[in-house]
């Protein structure tokens, strides 16, 4: 018995077929928008998995034909949650925002996230921090906080390096412009594009099963050395957000996206 499957969620689906974990975003009716409860929660499965040596592999997916449409900004906003976030952007090491997408390549075995409907926000950030993405090819894609006068914050300094190139992700995070998959693959966000992404991804965690789980875990570990950061670059992401929060054109953001006509201030910081 796997122990992951035994325990219970209030924001997660857990199945487990010969050995190949699949996790589904379970919140369809906020397009499986990532509340604090389900950032916990996903930490809470990952940890699991790596106590596990029986798992070959992971799939992350959502309900309702979505993957997940970003924070949740009504749990967000609300003020115990708001003054949780602060300590989390201020405390020196993961913030819970970085750890629940971060986690995801630390633990032992593959994981294939499948992306449909929404994957914005927090939950490209999960994707990215995934090995493998696997998309239909409607799906649509955005690094949206400049809209909301925010920074990526959720690891993404790790997660993107060596799978997009730097002047691709500093267009779609300067711009929060929304692509589809197939414009996603181009960039190099999406791995596969696929009518039919879940089943895609099934096959391809029966693949990997079929090799030797030490091999294929060492695959995974060498290759993310490669593309490791210091920790300063998560650091620089916890600062940055702060400032932005604290900061004068941030309220202007959230206007702007209501009432088009609002003007920024001039830039505030160097």
């Amino acid at each position: 018995m796997h122990a992951v499957a035994t325990l219970q969620y209030r924001t997660l689906q857990v199945s487990i077929t010969d050995n190949i974990l699949t996790v589904t975003l379970n919140r369809a009716h906020k397009k499986n928008a990532m509340s604090f409860e389900m950032m916990h929660e996903l930490i809470k499965v990952a940890t699991q998995v790596s106590k596990d040596k029986k798992l070959r592999a992971i799939i992350i997916n959502g309900a309702g034909n979505t993957f997940c449409a970003g924070i949740d900004l009504g749990d967000l906003n609300q003020p115990k949650n708001q003054a949780y976030a602060l300590w989390e952007l201020v405390k020196p090491w993961q913030s819970l925002f970085q750890r629940v997408c971060l986690v995801w390549r630390e633990v032992p075995v593959p994981v294939i996230a499948v992306l449909e409907g929404h994957c914005i926000g927090a939950g490209l950030q999960l994707a990215l921090a995934c090995d493998v993405r696997i998309s239909h090819p409607d799906c649509q894609l955005s690094i949206m906080e400049a809209k909301w006068g925010l920074v990526p914050d959720m690891g993404l300094t790790q997660s993107a390096l060596g799978v997009v190139r730097a002047d691709v992700l500093k267009e779609l995070a300067m711009s929060a412009r929304i692509i589809n998959a197939e414009q996603g693959k181009d960039l190099g966000l999406v791995s596969h594009c696929n009518d039919m992404p879940l089943e895609h991804a099934q096959v391809l965690a029966a693949e990997f099963a079929e090799r030797s789980p030490d091999a294929v875990l060492a695959s995974k570990r060498v290759i993310n050395a490669m593309y490791q950061q210091s920790a300063v670059t998560l650091y620089q992401e916890k600062i940055w957000q702060v400032k932005l929060m604290l900061g004068r054109n941030r309220k202007l953001a959230l206007k702007k996206a209501k009432q088009s006509a609002t003007s920024f201030a001039k830039r505030q910081f160097h």
